[in-house]
């Protein structure tokens, strides 16, 4: 077994989970802050993340706790190892004072995969940032 690494940003949020949820799980949310999607909040569905540079993510729902936990594969196919990517993103939601705290992981970076480690790092600070305005207006 290859030891990997995880990415994990964490966040506050001015929001209620239930806000939150909404821009993680309904689909043209989720296109204005991730990518372009067909995403569906139901274990055992298998979607597509379409990233603006051109490359498709294949996904499959893990887990679904509304407004507490949402989980996913995340894997891209490439001819260089370095970036093919076998990976599991996971959402935690946590009612705070302020609203919410957000923790996402993304496991399953090999060792050998540094530029894509360090572009899923920058990669999700601007998704959240993203996330974050999405989710003030999300009725």
């Amino acid at each position: 077994m290859t030891e990997t690494r995880s990415v994990i940003v964490e966040r506050e949020m001015p929001h209620p989970p239930e806000k939150l949820w909404r821009a993680l799980t309904q689909s043209h949310l989720i296109a204005e802050w991730l990518m372009k999607n067909d995403f569906v909040p139901a274990v055992g569905h298998r979607f597509n993340l379409r990233g603006d540079w051109g490359g498709v993510l294949d996904c499959e729902v893990l887990a679904v706790e509304p407004n507490r936990s949402l989980s996913y594969s995340w894997d891209f196919a490439h001819d260089d190892p370095a970036y093919a990517l076998k990976s599991v993103v996971t959402f935690t939601l946590t009612p705070s004072a302020k609203g919410t705290h957000l923790r996402m992981e993304q496991v399953g970076f090999r060792p050998e995969q540094k530029q894509a480690f360090g572009g899923a790092k920058a990669g999700w600070q601007q998704f959240f940032a993203k996330l974050e305005e999405v989710a003030a207006r999300a009725d």
